[in-house]
């Protein structure tokens, strides 16, 4: 699987239940009604504080947003509140869910279905608002590494 290429996301959880996670295990499910996917291991903090909350969310990030990516993906760092110092966001304003500054673009859930299957749930959530972000290119992973796709010659 590390040589499927994807986007590169951070989800967000808001007010009492705080918390960032970077994942790239996200997916569009459904156009009617609007709907998307995240799948979060068993042990992560953010499988317990998504569950609490019911309501979440993902913010698609840009090339310029690696240093973001692997902040959220650093198991070691503080969490609560204090993981945001220094980094600019906002409250989403139907989850209060950090929305990041720079993202390209962002979905606001309400999480409507879970499914439990080996280490991991698949958390479904349906799009209560989205929002497009700064122009730019997307970062990607593959391969176990952060990247940029090429420009089009189109």
């Amino acid at each position: 699987m590390s040589r499927f290429t994807t986007g590169v996301t951070v989800i967000t959880v808001g007010q009492e239940h705080l918390h960032a996670m970077t994942a790239n295990a996200f997916s569009s499910v459904s156009l009617e009604p609007p709907s998307v996917l995240c799948s979060v291991g068993h042990g992560a903090v953010m499988h317990q504080a998504l569950t609490d909350s019911g309501r979440f969310a993902v913010n698609i990030l840009g090339a310029e947003q690696e240093p973001l990516a692997r902040h959220f993906a650093d198991k070691n760092r503080t969490l609560g509140a204090a993981q945001f110092d220094g980094i600019e966001w906002w409250p989403g304003t139907h989850t209060g869910a950090p929305l990041l500054a720079g993202s390209l673009a962002w979905v606001e859930c309400e999480l409507t279905d879970a499914h439990s299957f080996g280490d991991h749930t698949i958390f479904i959530g349906t799009v209560l608002e989205a929002g497009r972000g700064s122009d730019g290119r997307e970062l990607i992973f593959v391969n176990g590494s952060f990247g940029r796709p090429e420009p089009s010659t189109r």
